[in-house]
């Protein structure tokens, strides 16, 4: 009780930009026992859970986004229940911090998550699943809890990606006892979390969930893959950006990519301008452009029926390979 009161005051002083203040805090609650361990102490707990997360410096804005109305409205009460937190406090009530986001791959979900990091100013933290799942009976609950224990000492915002890889159905009976232990481990956890750690969940295959998971995220917010129009309009926000325009219409281009994710349209859109940049001032940006049209539809890649692209995950569609259009993935899918 006495550590999480301090980590409290801790998190609330650097949350008002008193880091010298927290600083100080933060050594003497490292230095100080204040809950004894005859095995370890605080601070090596705290390091031992920062080998599991990378820290990523958030630059993505939410205005540089392309998302479905209850995404933006999602994402907008979130920024603004954080920022205004005191006033929610002041009547009983604390913002919602855990946030699970699902749909196909490549349509911003790990942009949305950056996107809101970057609006409250708080530190990105991703998961590494390579360091944080162990092979030995036991070993990926320890790791866990030191995650865990670090995360919650200051504010931040704390991204799991393929949350289906820890976070699967228990009723599984494919699965390990090992894993049911880890997953009712992690829920255990993520109720401990304090408000000012905000816990955001993506999944490509929302039905791998446990249904217990699904009750602990307060907000759940889907990212459908974009239609034809919202294509065209992610192409002509990202090439308005070059120095040349092509005299190929946005909608035609839209029309010989068809149904692709934002990351692959992004992917397409960077690869004519690295052509064109290579060719030293002899391509012209037409040119660039179509040569790459020709070969981003020779290109293979798992292609998703029309008629289940927009309300279904990839799980609940059939795949298939075919010649199509092309794989590509980035980070995010903003225009800038």
């Amino acid at each position: 009780m006495l550590r999480s009161t301090a980590e409290a005051i801790v998190a609330e002083e650097r949350a008002q930009n008193h880091h010298i203040v927290a600083d100080r805090l933060e050594r003497a609650l490292s230095s100080v026992p204040v809950t004894p361990s005859p095995l370890t102490t605080a601070a090596t707990l705290a390091g031992a859970g920062k080998d599991a997360i990378l820290e990523l410096e958030p630059r993505t804005q939410m205005s540089q986004l392309l998302l479905p109305l209850p995404v933006q409205e999602g994402g907008r009460q979130l920024i603004e229940e954080h920022v205004r937190a005191d006033v929610l406090r002041a009547h009983g009530y604390e913002p919602r911090h855990r946030v699970l986001l699902s749909g196909p791959p490549g349509n911003g979900k790990t942009s949305f998550a950056e996107a809101v990091a970057e609006a409250l100013g708080l530190p990105f933290f991703m998961v590494r699943y390579d360091a944080l799942i162990g092979s030995y009976l036991g070993e990926t609950n320890a790791r866990l809890r030191k995650l865990f224990d670090y995360v919650r000492s200051r504010p931040s915002v704390l991204f799991f990606d393929e949350f289906d890889a820890i976070g699967k159905e228990r009723g599984d009976t494919h699965e390990t006892g090992e894993i049911k232990r880890v997953v009712s481990f992690l829920l255990m956890q993520l109720d401990q979390l304090p408000s000012y750690v905000i816990v955001i969940a993506a999944t490509n295959h929302a039905e791998l969930l446990d249904r217990a998971v699904w009750r602990r995220f307060q907000l759940r917010l889907g990212f459908p893959a974009p239609d034809k129009k919202q294509i065209e309009i992610f192409l002509d926000r990202v090439m308005s950006q070059w120095p040349d325009q092509p005299r190929l219409p946005v909608r035609s281009v839209g029309s010989k990519l068809g149904l692709v994710s934002y990351a692959e349209a992004i992917d397409f859109c960077q690869n004519v301008r690295r052509r064109q940049i290579l060719g030293l001032g002899e391509l012209s940006i037409n040119d660039a452009l179509r040569a790459e049209i020709d070969l981003w539809a020779s290109r293979v890649r798992p292609e998703v029926p029309n008629a289940e692209r927009s309300d279904q995950t990839p799980s609940q569609a059939k795949y298939r390979s075919t010649p199509a259009k092309a794989a590509g993935k980035t980070r995010g899918h903003s225009a800038a």
